[in-house]
């Protein structure tokens, strides 16, 4: 094999399958998701929860932009194998930082501007190879123009900027850099290419299963140095309960519903589907998912913690809202998602939405199991619903045949 071959990019075709190197990339975000929960529950505060949305939102940024790159280049073969691997390496130095992101701390290097460096170099190794992958395409290579000349300079400029500064003007700075971001990107044109629906639909399943799993490693972080007691047991399996329903709804039915309009979809619509239903509706249903990870590990250490607290304390403010809100946002975003690709709006799940923001105050004044107990009572009623109500077209759906 000549080293012309061994460096030449290879275009993604219908019906392949996510490869192992961008498995191996999601790591990283395993890794990110992690450092931001610590984030947000270390200090659950407003200012650092926002904080932590902004971070999360950029690492947010990161991902999808190789997720639609790797949609048109595969990620393990020719040069893109080594901007995978530099991508990484940046993507992984920026999680690195995430607790530094805003506040730099004593010694070693200047933490935000490392923060935003990094962030940097990720997004112009994404730029670089999307000019390399668009040379025999020329629609695809003005969209990619068109796309940079706002999204880097106002994402990565004003997030440069922003590491010399502090206080309320550093953080309007990071909203005002991941707004005009998003932005950009929506009203940039829709010259971009989806080289295999089933691949970008995968990619995206598998990002919601790296987060649920996060929520899953947040039952087992909050009690890992306590003794096993009924009260633990009761409250993980209740916690992992929760993360199976949401599974549930997202794939039983919903992304293939999705992942069908998806592949038959042609032209522009197909563009508009990926970059709506996939890039933005997936995103509230990762703050969601975190937000729910938050929760959880507050309620484990609530019902675990027999020296500071007891079964009868109601969990209360900011560990109760990321518990039952990240359920509302994980909802929300699936039903958008859903009724942006296929037209249908989700009135059950609508409903449940409702139901979820109503009983939050009653939660207030229960005990932190109970609330726990009745929000997986909430959603097992959803699902047990769906399951029954939708029974035929859940199964022609799935099977391709009627129950």
């Amino acid at each position: 094999m000549t080293g012309a071959k061994r460096l030449r990019l290879q275009p993604m075709s219908e019906g392949s399958s996510v490869t192992q190197l961008e498995l191996f990339f999601d790591l990283v975000l395993v890794f990110a998701f992690t450092v931001v929960t610590d984030l947000a529950a270390d200090d659950p505060s407003a200012k650092n929860l926002v904080r932590a949305l902004l971070v999360l939102a950029l690492m947010w940024w990161v991902w999808i932009a190789y997720s639609w790159l790797g949609n048109v280049v595969r990620a393990d073969e020719g040069i893109m194998r080594v901007a995978m691997f530099v991508a990484m390496g940046g993507a992984f130095i920026a999680a690195l930082t995430i607790p530094e992101a805003f506040n730099d701390l004593p010694g070693g290097w200047y933490g935000p501007l490392v923060f935003a460096i990094a962030y940097l170099v990720v997004r112009l190794v994404h730029l670089v190879m999307f000019w390399l992958c668009s040379a025999d395409d020329s629609q695809l290579r003005t969209q990619v123009v068109r796309w940079a000349l706002g999204s880097i300079t106002i994402g990565t400029t004003l997030l440069l900027i922003a590491a010399t500064t502090h206080g309320t003007v550093q953080i309007a700075l990071w909203f005002a850099a991941i707004a005009g971001d998003y932005l950009w990107t929506l009203v940039a044109g829709n010259g971009w290419r989806i080289n295999s629906a089933g691949h970008f639909a995968e990619r995206y399943g598998l990002i919601i299963i790296v987060a649920l799993g996060e929520s899953i490693v947040s039952i087992g972080i909050g009690v890992r140095a306590l003794p096993i007691s009924w009260p633990i047991a009761l409250a993980a399996l209740l916690g992992l309960a929760i993360s199976g329903l949401l599974w549930w709804a997202y794939f039983d039915v919903a992304a293939i519903a999705v992942e069908h309009e998806l592949k038959h979809a042609t032209g522009e619509r197909q563009i508009q589907i990926a970059r709506n239903s996939y890039t933005f509706w997936h995103f509230p249903m990762i703050v969601g998912i975190i937000a729910l990870s938050l929760g959880l590990k507050k309620v484990l250490y609530y019902v675990g913690d027999a020296s500071h607290h007891t079964l009868h304390d109601a969990l209360y403010g900011a560990p109760l809202y990321c518990l039952y809100g990240g359920v509302v946002l994980f909802l929300v975003g699936l039903i958008g998602a859903k009724h942006y690709a296929t037209g249908e709006f989700g009135t059950q799940r609508a409903v449940a939405v409702v139901l979820l923001l109503a009983l939050t105050p009653v939660a207030t004044a229960l005990p932190a199991l109970v609330s726990l107990g009745l929000l997986c009572a909430v959603l097992l009623a959803l699902i047990g619903y769906e399951t029954v109500r939708f029974a035929d077209p859940r199964e022609q759906l799935r099977h391709g045949s009627p129950a």
